[in-house]
C-alpha cells in the first residue's frame, strides 16, 4: 500500500504553519519535525500536569501513568522488556554515564572495539577510557567510501574483547550496517555490543532482541518526539553494571543508569511517537508503519541518488542504492558545506553544513572537516515534489 502523504503530514503541525509555508525541510537527520500527538502530550503535562508524578492525587498520578505508559509501549515497539528501557537527557550523555559504568566494571587490558564511523556521541565516551587502563582498538571505515567492512571485525576481536560499540547507520556514510551479523561475531568472542541507533531509529525502530544488540541508543527529537535520548540495555547486562545512580535505587534497573531524575514532561511525551505510529498503521489498514514508512523514502529518494551519483563535481558519500541507506546524503563539495547550505536557504531550502558531531569519520574519508559536507536529509514525510525542488535547487548551488 502507498503512503498517503496528505494524511502523514496533517500529522505534523510544522507542515501548516505560515512561518514555514514556502519552505522545504531538508535537515531532518539534525532533528525532525515533531508529529502532532507528543505536541498534545507535551501540552497535557505542562498545562495540567507540571508537578511531581506518583503521588495519590489524581493530577500526579495522571502523569506517572502517562511517563509509564511510554516505557511500555516503546518497549513493545522495540520487543524488550520495560525495564530495559532507561531514559536520559540526550543519546551523548546516556553513553557517557554508560561508558562510566563499564569503567568501573571492566579490568585493566581489557578492550573496546570502536570505530571511525560513528557520531562522536557513541566513540568520545570511549576512547578516553584508553587513558583508564583499557585498551581501544579502532576499526577503521573505507576511505573512499565510508563502508564498515565487518570482516575487518575479525583481526581486533580477542579473548579480551569486552564490548563492540557501531552505529546502525551513520549521520554521513548512511550506509545500514548488518548489526545482527556483527553482534554474532562479538557474542561468540565473548563481547557485548553497543549499537548508536540514532540516525537509523527515525525510519523505523527495530527489534532489538532480533538485532542482536545488547544496547541500543536513539535520539527521540530525531523521531518526531521531544529531545530526550532512550537507552535500550538488556537486562542480564544491566545487572552486572555498575550502578551510576543514587545508591538507594541501586536495585531499580530502571534508575541505575539514571544518575538524575527524570524530565516528567519529556518522558510523558514518548508515547505520543507510538500514539503516531498507531495512527499510520490504521490508517492503511493495519499496515506495519515502519514498513510504510521505509518503502515511501525508499522509492522517494531513489531519485535524488540516481541525480547526486550523475554529477562529476560532487563526491556523494554512501551507498548509490536508497533500499542500502538510511535517507542522509553527504555531500563533498569543492565549497564549504556551510556555504552550499546558505545559499540553498536562498532557494528556500533547509539543509545544513559541516562535521555533524562526526568529525572522525569526515577525517577518515579524507575531507577537511573545517570545509564539511553539505547535509541533506529526509523522512517519510518528505514528497516527491520537495526531491524536485531540492534537486533543482542543486543545480542552481553546485
Amino acid at each position: 500500500m502507498p503512503l498517503d502523504f496528505d494524511f502523514v503530514r496533517s500529522q505534523f503541525p510544522a507542515f501548516s504553519e505560515p512561518d514555514l509555508d514556502g519552505w522545504t525541510f531538508f535537515e531532518n537527520a539534525g532533528g525532525s519535525y515533531l508529529c502532532r500527538q507528543v505536541v498534545e502530550r507535551m501540552a497535557e503535562v505542562y498545562g495540567k500536569l507540571k508537578m511531581q508524578p506518583y503521588w495519590p492525587y489524581p493530577a500526579s498520578t495522571r502523569l506517572g501513568e502517562m511517563m509509564d505508559e511510554s516505557r511500555t509501549r516503546l518497549a513493545a515497539a522495540m520487543g524488550v522488556s520495560e525495564d530495559e528501557v532507561h531514559f536520559g537527557p540526550s543519546t551523548t550523555q546516556n553513553a557517557y554515564v554508560l561508558a562510566q559504568a563499564f569503567r568501573q566494571t571492566l579490568e585493566p587490558g581489557d578492550e573496546i572495539v570502536v570505530t571511525d564511523q560513528d557520531h562522536e556521541a557513541n566513540t568520545g565516551a570511549w576512547r578516553r577510557l584508553g587513558g583508564e587502563g583499557l585498551v581501544v582498538r579502532v576499526w577503521p571505515i573505507d576511505h573512499e567510501t565510508g563502508h564498515l567492512d565487518p570482516a575487518d571485525l575479525d583481526d581486533l576481536l580477542t579473548e579480551r574483547t569486552k564490548l563492540v560499540t557501531l552505529t546502525h547507520a551513520s549521520n554521513i556514510v548512511a550506509e545500514i550496517n548488518p548489526v545482527a551479523e556483527i553482534a554474532a561475531k562479538a557474542h561468540a568472542a565473548g563481547a557485548v555490543v553497543c549499537v548508536d541507533g540514532v540516525s537509523y531509529a527515525p525510519h523505523g525502530l527495530p527489534d532489538v532482541g532480533t538485532l542482536g544488540a545488547d544496547i541500543y541508543l536513539f535520539s527521540s527529537y530525531k523521531t518526531y518526539g521531544p529531545h530526550q535520548g532512550v537507552m535500550v540495555i538488556r537486562r542480564a547486562l544491566a545487572e552486572r553494571l555498575a550502578n551510576q545512580g543514587h545508591y538507594f535505587n541501586e536495585k531499580s534497573l530502571t534508575a541505575r543508569f539514571t544518575p538524575a531524575g527524570p524530565d516528567h514532561a519529556q518522558v510523558a511525551a514518548l508515547a505520543g511517537m507510538c500514539d503516531y505510529w498507531d495512527a499510520l498503521s490504521a490508517h492503511h489498514g493495519g499496515a506495519s508503519a515502519a514498513g510504510l514508512m521505509r518503502q515511501a523514502e525508499i522509492e522517494v529518494m531513489q531519485p535524488l541518488l540516481d541525480y547526486l551519483n550523475g554529477r562529476n563535481d560532487i563526491r556523494l558519500v554512501g551507498p548509490a542504492n536508497a533500499e542500502a541507506r538510511a535517507p542522509t546524503f553527504a555531500i563533498d563539495h569543492a565549497r564549504p558545506g556551510e556555504a552550499l547550505a546558505t545559499d540553498l536557504a536562498q532557494l528556500g531550502i533547509m539543509a545544513g553544513g559541516g562535521d555533524f558531531y562526526s568529525r572522525r569519520t569526515v577525517e577518515a574519508l579524507g575531507i577537511d572537516p573545517a570545509k564539511g559536507v553539505l547535509r541533506v536529509s529526509a523522512l517519510h514525510y518528505t514528497t516527491p515534489e520537495e526531491v524536485t525542488r531540492l534537486i533543482v535547487a542543486l543545480d542552481r548551488v553546485l
